[in-house]
C-alpha cells in the first residue's frame, strides 16, 4: 500500500510512514494510492461474517499486504472486540449504535485499531512516540483509552476549556501514566491549529518524534469504515440505504465514503451538521468558506474548518458536482435538535443524545424528498456522556454506566495552555 497527500499526488509514502508521521510536510493528508475494490463474494455474503471478520477482510483489502495477515488478525481482534447493534426504530429508519467500546463513542474503534498499528510499527524503535491529538469531546477519551500504557508511546491531549462535557473532561484528564492533557483557552479549531503547527515546525519535529491521533491520521479513518459493512449486514430492508452521519471534523463521513468507494451497497450520505454547517453550505452553493466554531449542545460537532473535507474532495475529484450527487448536507440548530430527542423518545421510547438527534432530523429532511430510502443514523456516543443535557431535554434520569461513574469524583490533571504557539511549542520541548 502507497499513499500520497492530498496537496501532492506524485509523492508516495508507505504505510508506516504515513501512520507515524501522522501528517505529510505539505501540510495536506495521506489518501491511498487507489482504493481497491471488495470480493464479490464477499459483499454478496455480508451475513456470513462476524463484526471482525467483516473487518479483518477490509483491512486487509486496503492494505494490500503492508502488514501480514497474521499481524493484522491480532490488532484487528483487540480492535473489533465489542458490537456495534443496529436498533430499527420503524421500517425507514434504524439507529447503528457506536458507543459500546470503552470510553463509550464511536472513536473506540479507530483509536484502538491505530493503537496496535502504531505499536506494530513502534516496536523496532528506540525513540519514543509523542501522539498530539485535538479533541472537541470524544476523541480524546478515545485515544486516551486506546494507547494508556502503550510501550513506547506518549500522548498529548488537547482540548478547549469549557467545551466539552464534565465527564468527557474526566476522560481526558485522570488517566495519568503516559497520557498528558493541555486544557486550551480557545476552541476546537485552536487546538487543531496547534497540532497542525507542530508538525510542520523542523525543529520541534528534528527533536520529537511526532504523530497524531484525530482523523487526520489514516489509520483512525481506515477502521471507521468497518462498521458501515456491520449496519447492512444487521439491516434487513429491500430499500436502498443512506447513512446519516452526525459530522464535526468529517472523519466519519469520509470512511463512509471509502467503503463505498470499495463497493459496499450505500445509495447515498447525508452530512449532518449543526450551526457549523460549512460543509452543507457548500454542498448548497459550491463555496467552502470555513469560519470560527459557535458552540453548540452537541459540543463534538463544534468544527468550523473540518480538515476531512480535503479528502472528500479528493475522493470526488474536486468537483462540487460529484459531491453533491454523492452527499446531501443539512444543518441545525440547538432548538431542532431539542425537539428531535424529544420526538425519538415519545415515539420510539429511545433516548438519544444531541448529536444523534442531528442525525435523525437530517434524515427525516431527507426522506421527505427521498421516501423510497431506508436511513441509518449513526449513533455516536452514550447519551450519558451528555447527561445534563439528555436529563434536561427529556426531563427523565440517565442511568451512568459503571466506567464513567467511576471517573467523576477522579482529580482532574490538567495543564492550562494559551493559543498561541510558542507557549504550546516549549511545553513540548520541556516535557518531551
Amino acid at each position: 500500500m502507497r499513499l500520497y497527500s492530498t496537496n501532492n499526488k506524485t509523492a508516495f509514502v508507505s504505510l508506516k510512514e504515513a501512520v507515524m508521521k501522522g501528517l505529510p510536510d505539505d501540510n495536506g493528508l495521506f489518501m491511498p494510492e487507489f482504493v481497491p475494490m471488495l470480493p464479490a463474494a464477499f459483499l454478496q455474503n455480508l451475513a456470513q461474517f462476524s463484526f471482525s471478520e467483516l473487518a479483518f477482510e477490509m483491512a486487509k483489502t486496503l492494505l494490500q499486504g503492508a502488514i501480514s495477515d497474521s499481524e493484522l488478525q491480532k490488532i484487528i481482534s483487540e480492535a473489533v472486540n465489542f458490537p456495534a447493534p443496529v436498533v430499527v426504530l420503524d421500517e425507514k429508519a434504524a439507529v447503528l449504535e457506536l458507543f459500546h467500546g470503552p470510553s463509550l463513542a464511536f472513536k473506540d474503534f479507530g483509536a484502538r485499531f491505530m493503537s496496535g498499528l502504531m505499536s506494530y510499527f513502534n516496536r523496532d524503535e528506540n525513540k519514543e512516540l509523542v501522539i498530539l491529538v485535538a479533541t472537541s469531546g470524544d476523541t480524546g477519551g478515545a485515544v486516551a483509552a486506546g494507547f494508556y500504557q502503550a510501550l513506547g508511546i506518549r500522548v498529548v491531549i488537547l482540548y478547549p476549556s469549557g467545551k466539552v462535557t464534565p465527564l468527557q473532561e474526566k476522560q481526558l484528564t485522570t488517566l495519568g501514566h503516559n497520557i498528558a492533557a493541555l486544557e486550551i483557552n480557545g476552541t476546537f479549531d485552536d487546538c487543531q491549529a496547534l497540532v497542525k503547527q507542530a508538525f510542520l515546525d523542523k525543529e520541534l519535529t528534528q527533536k520529537i518524534r511526532l504523530s497524531s491521533a484525530n482523523s487526520i491520521n489514516i489509520a483512525r479513518l481506515i477502521p471507521q469504515s468497518f462498521y458501515y459493512a456491520e449496519a447492512l449486514k444487521q439491516l434487513k430492508t429491500a430499500l436502498p440505504v443512506v447513512f446519516s452521519v452526525p459530522s464535526g471534523n468529517f472523519g466519519n463521513l469520509t470512511a463512509g465514503l471509502l467503503a463505498q468507494k470499495m463497493g459496499l451497497p450505500i445509495r447515498h450520505f447525508l452530512a449532518a451538521t449543526n450551526a457549523n454547517d460549512v460543509v452543507p453550505q457548500y454542498l448548497i452553493n459550491g463555496t467552502f468558506q470555513s469560519r470560527p466554531s459557535v458552540r453548540t449542545i452537541s459540543n463534538a460537532m463544534d468544527v468550523g474548518n473540518p480538515s476531512n473535507f480535503a479528502r472528500m474532495l479528493d475522493l470526488y475529484c474536486s468537483t462540487w458536482n460529484n459531491m453533491k450527487a454523492g452527499v446531501t448536507g443539512f444543518g441545525f440548530d440547538d432548538e431542532q435538535t431539542k425537539l428531535a430527542m424529544k420526538a425519538v423518545y415519545e415515539t420510539y421510547n429511545y433516548i438519544m443524545e444531541p448529536h444523534g438527534a442531528v442525525g435523525y432530523l437530517a434524515l427525516r429532511a431527507y426522506q421527505v424528498l427521498q421516501p423510497s430510502t431506508c436511513g441509518v443514523v449513526l449513533a455516536t456516543a452514550h447519551p450519558a456522556k451528555f447527561v445534563e443535557e439528555v436529563e434536561a431535554v427529556l426531563n427523565i434520569v440517565v442511568k451512568i454506566p459503571e466506567r464513567l461513574a467511576i471517573i467523576a469524583d477522579k482529580e482532574k490533571i490538567a495543564t492550562p495552555i494559551t493559543v498561541a504557539y510558542e507557549p504550546f511549542k516549549s511545553w513540548l520541548m520541556e516535557n518531551y
